[in-house]
């Protein structure tokens, strides 16, 4: 009950952040570093809480494409072994003095109808190894449709290009203090309509139980017309904050977290990209301030936005 009284109850909480209130019932934070909610579904089958096609858009790109090599591999393995199987005298064209010859024309054989190339030096005879390359020909085609319809989503999907701080920090701020954490665009993008809307979690003690508590955060700035440069966003630490009168060691003690929600307009895509992030009490810096990330060149004709300055800060003493 003592951690409930250290908590500013001037304070307003909110019950529309969609996080549940039962701090027992809830592991972690609330939301990943990248934006994704922490949760773990189950309670049905695999395949049927499974997205293929959002996994798919999703994944790193070394994952996406090692996906669709392995299934290319896999599905020529398959369709040899069954060429091998029927017998590669129904391959006409195959000249192999062994098995593993023999195997490896039914592999490639596989390569060219699957991907309907058909250079025309194998050919199939007899009815099963003409059915069974029928049906590959028209999986390949399927799978490499599929697989186009899958890059392109990929590649013309839509996504806010915005790189936060690593770290939150709390830092002198007119006369007091300031939680701060910044953010930029990393490429060649125009965002415009920026929104920020920030949200502090905290599990706190309250009738001899843990609850989840959360409090809409007023910023200094929670608009700007355009996000070129990059964007520190500032609350205030005032007498109204959830964050009055928390020392360095409550933020290494108390579990919170501070959920970030970022809204921008793309003019190439013409549509509003939501990006999101989240800093736990641990990654807050107590006594410190952002180092300025942009100054102009050596002639003053252009602006320089040093990317590896976002998480830079340095050590300072809060009045």
């Amino acid at each position: 009950m003592a951690l409930f009284k250290s908590i500013n109850n001037k304070a307003k909480t909110i019950d529309s952040s969609g996080f549940g209130t039962s701090a027992s019932n809830y592991g972690g934070r609330f939301v990943n570093k990248n934006g994704d909610a922490n949760v773990r579904k189950k309670g049905i089958g695999f395949l049927e809480r499974t997205s293929w096609h959002h996994f798919m858009l999703t994944i790193p790109r070394w994952q996406f494409f090692g996906i669709i090599i392995l299934f290319y591999f896999l599905a020529n393995l398959f369709f040899a072994t069954i060429y091998y199987y029927i017998g590669v005298e129904h391959l006409n064209g195959i000249i192999a003095s062994n098995n593993t010859e023999k195997f490896g024309q039914a592999f490639f054989f596989s390569v060219q109808t699957f991907t309907t190339v058909g250079y025309g030096h194998i050919n199939p005879t007899g009815f099963w190894a003409s059915f069974v390359s029928s049906v590959e020909a028209l999986t390949g085609l399927l799978t490499f449709a599929i697989a186009t319809g899958l890059f392109f989503g990929r590649f013309s999907k839509p996504e806010a290009y915005i790189k936060f701080s690593e770290n939150a920090i709390i830092a002198p701020y007119e006369n007091g203090t300031a939680l701060m954490f910044r953010m930029t665009p990393f490429k060649n993008v125009n965002l415009t309509d920026a929104e920020a809307r920030v949200t502090l979690g905290l599990s706190i003690e309250e009738n001899g139980k843990m609850v989840n508590k959360f409090y809409q955060l007023p910023l200094e700035l929670d608009k700007v017309n355009a996000l070129t440069l990059s964007w520190t966003l500032v609350h205030p630490i005032t007498e109204k904050s959830p964050l009055y009168n928390f020392t360095a060691q409550d933020y290494g003690s108390i579990d919170g977290e501070i959920l970030v929600f970022i809204k921008v307009f793309d003019d190439i895509y013409s549509t509003h990209l939501v990006k999101r992030t989240s800093y736990i009490f641990k990654e807050v810096v107590y006594g410190a301030k952002f180092n300025i990330m942009y100054n102009q060149n050596e002639d003053d004709s252009v602006t320089i936005l040093d990317l590896q300055k976002l998480n830079s800060f340095e050590k300072v003493t809060l009045p």
